[in-house]
């Protein structure tokens, strides 16, 4: 039995995500299974397990993508002279834009990985964005002059506070999703409160 190349792995492995983001839109997240994606995208199930183990996991993957393109837009958009605010806001903003299509699913991925009340979760693909995303905030703190004996608790509350905002923006019905954006504000002024409070300490 010949040997399935790297390339075919890639492209079916895409082919379930583009699938799956197509059916989820139709259907719903919670209505879409893991059959019928399996079915669309011409694959068996167990072809699928083989990829995704859960639905959470596409979703994981979707979130990925789009989390590590929001990155290199961050890392464009930097303003020299932004305050450590300015930074951190647009920081989270970009990825909330990034993350915009796949806001109705965002809810389970949070439920399930995301969330500081289970930051031991063994999923890598969540692990991994909690790591780049916490090395761009530490770097960005570090780069205002701001120090911390202790990163732990900083990390922690940011974290918290971070995932509090994503748990409102999958709901909110303001326009544009303003009430974020205001929430956003308020929760990183007062972490830089608190950061420069212990800095002062």
């Amino acid at each position: 039995m010949p040997r399935i190349t790297e390339e075919a792995k890639q492209a079916t492995r895409k082919r379930i995500l583009d699938t799956a983001l197509s059916l989820f839109k139709s259907k719903g997240f919670e209505q879409a299974t893991t059959r019928d994606i399996a079915n669309e995208a011409g694959i068996a199930a167990g072809t699928l397990f083989n990829y995704f183990p859960a639905k959470e996991d596409i979703v994981m993957a979707l979130v990925t993508v789009a989390l590590a393109r929001a990155a290199e837009e961050f890392a464009k958009q930097k303003r020299e002279g932004a305050s450590l605010e300015e930074d951190l806001f647009l920081n989270v903003s970009t990825g909330l834009r990034r993350l915009k299509p796949y806001r109705r699913y965002v809810g389970p991925v949070l439920e399930t990985t995301l969330s500081p009340m289970v930051a031991s979760a063994s999923n890598e693909q969540a692990q991994a964005i909690r790591v780049a995303h916490l090395e761009r905030v530490q770097e960005a703190i570090s780069s205002h002059g701001q120090s911390l004996a202790t990163w732990t608790i900083a990390m922690q509350l940011y974290w918290t506070l971070y995932t509090g905002v994503l748990a409102f923006w999958v709901n909110d019905s303001s326009p544009k999703q303003e009430d974020t954006l205001a929430m956003l504000d308020q929760s990183i002024s007062m972490f830089v409160s608190w950061l420069k409070e212990r800095g002062n300490g």
